[in-house]
């Protein structure tokens, strides 16, 4: 049981350079549960909140939705990140940001739809 949301806790969601950032977008953590329940699967949070210093330091954009802890890189245990991705844009056609990788799916909730 997590601390936020019933799978995930706060923690999972933190800047990865220990600076405390770990402000985390409420629609997020909604999208995560929806995929998480959707495969039946445990997914994991592979970058989440991100300060300006550490976004620039992995390359993020300027205008990342990390920076704002309303995007999140995701990957679900024994699920293709192409399934999540479908099912991402499948389920939210018009809205969502949505990023395809071989290895990871991003998610934002920015406002409006973007996909790449």
């Amino acid at each position: 049981m997590g601390d936020i949301s019933e799978h995930f806790n706060r923690s999972e969601f933190a800047c990865q350079c220990g600076c405390g950032f770990d402000t985390v977008d409420a629609e997020l953590l909604d999208v995560i549960e929806h995929v998480r329940y959707y495969f039946d699967v445990p997914v994991s949070i592979s970058s989440g909140c991100r300060c300006p210093e550490h976004n620039k330091n992995v390359g993020g954009s300027p205008k990342s939705q990390h920076v704002l802890g309303r995007a999140a890189d995701i990957i679900a245990n024994l699920v293709e990140p192409e399934e999540i991705q479908k099912f991402l844009k499948s389920h939210y056609p018009d809205s969502l940001g949505v990023g395809s990788y071989d290895t990871f799916t991003h998610v934002d909730t920015r406002k409006g739809k973007a996909r790449w």
